[in-house]
């Protein structure tokens, strides 16, 4: 078995969707990024790519590659998925907290639990997400940007 961890944060603009977990959710803002800046789905494939040593998300997915342009993390969530399994590994459980003042993600959290498990071919019980707030204190807590921390562990396939 290995543990990995992730974190990401993507600036909050205008002009942009809010993508988290592959749900788009209704904001003034969305996050700036040269995919669909999904700070949740980063951080965990940021942790997945940890426990296999095998780098981050810049190295497999460079923002200097135009095909990666505006795509959908989900999309990336499963190459790493293929990643994981060329190497022989499965995913045990995740668990993600987003950090941002507003908007309110708890409504939204079941569904972004189902679509990064329906990517990763697992349960939506080995998905754990939250969210928080940081009582308006640092970057998330001015609006300025959200974050995302991700943990994951990961066996060997028999």
């Amino acid at each position: 078995m290995r543990i990995g961890i992730g974190y990401d944060v993507h600036q909050l603009v205008e002009g942009r969707k809010l993508i988290l977990g592959g749900v788009e959710i209704e904001h003034e803002k969305g996050l700036l990024g040269h995919s669909d800046a999904d700070v949740l789905v980063h951080s965990l494939m940021d942790a997945i790519l940890g426990a296999m040593a095998e780098g981050d998300i810049g190295k497999h997915f460079p923002d200097t590659d135009q095909s990666y342009k505006d795509i959908s993390s989900l999309i990336l969530l499963g190459r790493v998925k293929n990643i994981m399994r060329s190497k022989g590994y499965r995913l045990v459980n995740a668990d993600c907290v987003v950090a941002a003042q507003r908007p309110k993600l708890a409504p939204h959290i079941d569904k972004m639990r189902v679509n990064i498990a329906e990517v990763l071919e697992t349960s939506p019980d080995n998905i754990g997400i939250k969210a928080t707030t940081t009582e308006w204190l640092g970057f998330e807590g001015r609006e300025e940007g959200i974050s995302a921390q991700a943990v994951c562990l990961i066996e060997k396939m028999d």
